[in-house]
């Protein structure tokens, strides 16, 4: 019979992976990286608080650093269609298990759209505007979207989006022309043009800012082996934890999982997986506790969420399933938080916590609040309870 790892054991295993311990704390990012797989990054704040309240020496210029100059760890779209930030292996894993494959219906879709708009043949211009854009980028280092279109003027011809619809927009082709090659794999979102919480940022060609750009690698060994560190990273986890994770197809997960050589545990929902080698039992962490920011990979790792979330601590969710900040408390979401306009951390729980539990939050509440010093942000996708603590009222940790 397959082992079975109940709920303390997985939270265990969460702490322990997921350096959410004071003492596994690090300040090398692209080791943090590598243990959650990837970092978010659709919120460019999320990159920066994942990173920072896993480090022993938090530091939002430590992680510029790792991302700008050491190039340690790289953002680009992959599961999802989303950004993430990962070491150059696992992006090179990400995008030929999970990006690739988006190429070509963009391609089309950005071709049939410019059909609409008056462009003749399409595909010969967006081969004329790639071309343009890499020659460009490759002469001039990295650029912005506004500097790419003085230089390469065709992409700044307008687009109109769902023509005669309620919601129809007019873009400039730039938005489709990069995007396209990003999902190529041809260039890689780098600086952002504003502060560290800025989610607009220049462009660089692939293979200038990474030795060998993305690669070539083969499809179903990068999906194997993306598998395989997730399950490192997440398991024991359910098959439909890793589709929803990477958002592959069914056939495609499975096979996945088999050629991971994944092994069969017990959870209290029921089969679950870990990788090989994985079976055996954890110690218990003893208390801990954790302030989390939106979209933390942690909060996101899984799909079937009721071991750590309980029900009617949803609201530290949005409608759409995504992550708000979160309070954490031996392995459980218990709240959640937000950074006021005047800079202080307020946060509520659901329910009552010792004492102790409470010190310790407004201990990394403070830890927080002294890393951000003067920086504001508001959260890209805000749960009904962030939405909540922003309209004002008393920090209330008992709920």
């Amino acid at each position: 019979m397959p082992r079975t790892i109940d709920v303390a054991e997985r939270r265990a295993r969460l702490a322990r992976r997921h350096r959410l311990l004071p003492a596994l704390r690090t300040d090398d990012v692209a080791a943090i990286a590598d243990g959650l797989v990837a970092l978010h990054s659709t919120d460019p704040v999320t990159v920066y608080l994942s990173a920072a309240l896993r480090m022993a020496h938090p530091s939002v210029a430590a992680v510029e650093q790792a991302l700008y100059v050491d190039r340690a760890v790289v953002r680009h779209h992959a599961m999802r269609r989303t950004l993430w930030v990962a070491t150059p292996p696992v992006v090179r894993l990400m995008h030929a298990a999970a990006t690739r494959t988006l190429a070509g219906p963009e391609h089309r879709r950005t071709a049939k759209l410019l059909a609409a708009n008056g462009v003749e043949d399409p595909d010969a211009w967006l081969a004329d505007a790639r071309a343009r854009v890499l020659a460009a980028l490759h002469e001039h280092g990295p650029l912005t979207a506004r500097a790419l279109g003085q230089k390469v003027p065709a992409l700044t011809h307008k687009i109109v989006m769902a023509p005669g619809k309620s919601y129809s927009a007019t873009v400039s082709a730039h938005t489709r022309v990069l995007l396209n090659l990003g999902f190529e794999g041809q260039i890689l979102r780098t600086r952002p043009t504003g502060t560290w919480v800025n989610g607009a940022y220049t462009y660089a060609a692939a293979d200038s800012w990474l030795d060998g750009g993305l690669g070539e690698t083969d499809p179903h060994e990068a999906a194997r082996e993306l598998a395989l560190r997730w399950l490192r990273a997440f398991g024991p986890a359910t098959t439909a934890d890793l589709q929803w994770w990477t958002g592959w197809t069914v056939a495609t997960t499975r096979r996945a999982l088999a050629d991971s050589g994944a092994v069969e545990v017990l959870v209290d929902t029921g089969p679950a997986w870990v990788a090989p080698g994985d079976e055996g039992p954890v110690d218990d962490v003893g208390p801990w506790v954790a302030l989390l920011p939106g979209l933390d990979p942690t909060t996101m790792g899984w799909k079937e969420r009721g071991w750590y979330l309980p029900d009617g601590h949803a609201d530290t969710f949005d409608r759409m399933g995504n992550a708000g900040p979160t309070l954490w408390v031996d392995g459980e979401v218990v709240g959640g938080w937000v950074q006021a306009p005047n800079g202080d951390i307020r946060m509520r729980a659901y329910v009552d916590l010792p004492a102790a539990r409470r010190r310790a939050l407004r201990t990394r509440a403070d830890e927080l609040a002294e890393l951000l010093g003067d920086t504001r942000f508001t959260v890209r996708f805000p749960s009904t309870l962030s939405a909540a603590l922003l309209q004002g009222g008393e920090e209330d940790l008992l709920g």
